[in-house]
């Protein structure tokens, strides 16, 4: 199962493996306060698909397509999330203010895909 989660929220025994999906760290948060069980960078969209997309609604529908095809040409970086997803819960982590229109949300449905 996969889960979802800002940063900012407090951790839950629910969470399973806890997976930061960000590329940066996210503002404010001290690196001993956020319980993490691992940070994967490479899973996050490249800088400049970031930069690109800068939270633009008008650009989200654009910004999956690209997000999916940089994941389709780095299975090395969502392979352990996959991994992990096939023995329990886990929750990608993201900093994102827009709940429904960001990477981690990209990438929980592509993960999903692959465990069907």
């Amino acid at each position: 199962m996969i889960r979802l989660k800002r940063v900012y929220e407090p951790a839950a025994k629910s969470d399973g493996k806890r997976m930061l999906v960000e590329r940066l760290w996210p503002r404010g948060v001290k690196k001993e306060a956020l319980q993490l069980d691992g940070w994967l960078r490479d899973v996050a969209p490249s800088t400049e698909l970031r930069k690109w997309f800068d939270h633009r609604p008008e650009r989200w529908s654009e910004f999956q397509k690209r997000y999916r095809a940089e994941l389709d040409a780095s299975r090395e970086a969502w392979q352990p999330l996959l991994d992990l997803a096939r023995k329990g819960t886990v929750t990608l982590l993201f900093s994102s203010q827009n709940t429904t229109q960001n990477n981690a949300v990209v990438l929980s449905n592509y993960i999903k895909s692959k465990l069907r």
